[in-house]
């Protein structure tokens, strides 16, 4: 009998069982634990294994911190490039380089990095309040470049004895702006720049506009898709004389009214009285002058006011367009004026006729340019820049983007860790006679995995470098691309070492002879 608070007699017999119990499931626990270890060893091996024959061993991943100690993301307004936007960029580039050379002008560069004073032309340049400007450590004010004009300028200065005239030049530069991003736009971006300096008549603009329009049907644009407004500062700075406005007021004028697209034209009229002190009625008269839609509208509106030289050289110059074929692009449109101030002449700019996107490009005559940084008479010169971000858009809008697949011509792949050297020195061969060679820089264990890696790679051939075939001084070639055999034994062949300088002919020339005689099969059943 027991009472509350009493343990129970337990037997000794009972006791030891007990305890005998507990050491067998900590065992049993302990071999359970092993074998469970064991078990996921395996299954990781496997696993391993499986990656191994799908090719999979070769991707590495990077395991990041979610508090890494740095920012990684690039600086706002600016783009990292990787492989992949990068083939975009140099086919687009290659496109502009392409209408350039075709049209006859030669590619100059310059340092990103300029003197501040080679853009402070004019007071109250919009450009001048958007440089990423500093003093140097030599106490000199530079800037990154916010455009290539400038340079342009200073660097046919530095040469002007040798310069023979015209010139007919080009440029990709990277150009930056402190302003806010937005579609299309950047702080940082790449532009197209094509100008000829040296030529007085409209036969260079009409020259770049031609280029323009060559560029968009390059790539897939139409007239339909996008127009280029005309118009010219010339005339535009006769008329604004005319309604009393200054030589030195023009400029700061030309900026309010070339934001009539942006704001519209009460806003722009609201603009001109109260930041540059017109009178309303002449506010009034330059808005109703910018809503002219045809050169002989603007002429009638504004009658003596207009200058003739101006307004002749408009009407040249879209009869020249037609003459050459791309009259459908141009469009006259009296509100485009471009803010810079340094335009004197015609001045353009590219848009979608869609509506969705920002000027897609712009140009024009800039004759006194080179007078402001020391061209002791006046020099006629005309230009446009072409920015790299809006025309990305454009392409995406219309579906247009090219598909830019990774592709190599030839991957090279040893037998084995034994044979890594001797497939170098195929890879060796094969460049050296002019071909683009991706070398496996660790042999697979299986052969799956080698031709995965060059499925991955985008690979046209394949270089099988082992024992058997380097013995007889030869490898072996796959083409993983053919059309011209469905038979798998027929897609490869052993060229041997001495032919690897020319391996492309003889490829070549392999595949022309399996084509034809499967043809001459063909006929023959």
């Amino acid at each position: 009998m027991t009472t509350e608070g009493d343990e129970p007699a337990v037997a000794p017999d009972a006791a030891a069982s007990g305890e005998k119990s507990e050491k067998l499931l900590k065992r049993e626990a302990e071999k359970a634990a092993k074998k469970a270890a064991k078990d996921a060893a395996k299954a990781s091996k496997a696993a391993a294994a499986e990656q191994r024959s799908r090719g999979q061993n070769a991707v590495v991943s990077v395991q990041c911190s979610t508090t890494p100690p740095v920012e990684l993301e690039a600086c706002s307004g600016t783009r990292d490039w990787y492989p992949e936007e990068f083939r975009l960029q140099r086919w687009l580039y290659e496109k502009f380089r392409a209408t350039a050379r075709a049209t006859g002008f030669e590619e100059y560069d310059a340092p990103v990095l300029e003197r501040q004073e080679l853009y402070k032309r004019k007071a109250g340049e919009e450009i001048t309040q958007q440089m990423y400007a500093f003093v140097d450590q030599d106490g000199v004010e530079v800037t990154l470049r916010p455009e290539m004009t400038p340079t342009l300028a200073r660097m046919v200065l530095g040469r002007a004895q040798s310069m023979m005239l015209p010139l007919k030049w080009f440029s990709i530069p990277q150009c930056w702006r402190f302003e806010t991003t937005q579609r299309g736009r950047k702080r940082e971006h790449y532009q197209w720049n094509m100008d000829i300096i040296g030529c007085k008549s409209v036969s260079a603009e009409t020259e770049l506009l031609f280029a323009v329009c060559e560029f968009f049907k390059s790539i897939g644009i139409t007239s339909a898709d996008v127009g280029i407004k005309v118009n010219s500062r010339k005339v535009m700075a006769s008329v604004l004389d005319s309604y009393g406005i200054t030589a030195e007021k023009f400029a700061p004028v030309c900026i309010v009214m070339d934001k009539l697209d942006k704001i519209g034209a009460d806003a722009v009229k609201a603009e001109l009285v109260d930041t540059q002190g017109l009178p309303a009625e002449t506010a009034a008269k330059i808005v109703e002058c910018l809503a002219c839609k045809t050169v002989s509208d603007l002429e009638a509106l504004c009658g003596e006011g207009a200058d003739q030289t101006g307004i002749d050289e408009l009407k040249r110059l879209f009869e020249l367009a037609e003459d050459y074929g791309y009259g459908d692009w141009l469009i006259f449109d009296a509100s485009v004026v471009r803010g810079l101030a340094y335009y004197t002449g015609i001045v353009f700019e590219g848009f979608d006729r869609a509506g969705e996107l920002r000027a897609i490009c712009g140009g024009g005559r800039y004759d006194r340019l080179l007078s402001l940084y020391g061209a002791v008479t006046e020099v006629p010169a005309c230009g446009f820049g072409f920015g790299d971000c809006v025309i990305v858009e454009l392409l995406k809008d219309k579906g247009l983007l090219p598909e830019l697949p990774k592709s190599i011509e030839f991957v090279v792949a040893a037998f084995n860790e034994g044979m890594q050297g001797k497939a170098m020195k195929a890879a060796s061969m094969i460049r050296a006679g002019g071909s683009d060679v991706d070398m496996l820089l660790e042999p697979k264990k299986k052969v799956a995995s080698t031709f995965d890696y060059a499925n991955r790679i985008g690979a046209r051939y394949i270089v099988f470098v082992a024992p058997q075939e380097w013995e007889n001084d030869m490898v072996r070639i796959k083409d993983l691309r053919a059309d011209y055999t469905d038979k798998d034994e027929e897609k490869q062949l052993d060229v041997k070492l001495s032919d690897l300088g020319r391996v492309s002919e003889v490829l070549a020339a392999h595949a022309a002879a399996i084509g034809a005689a499967n043809k001459m099969g063909g006929m023959a059943v």
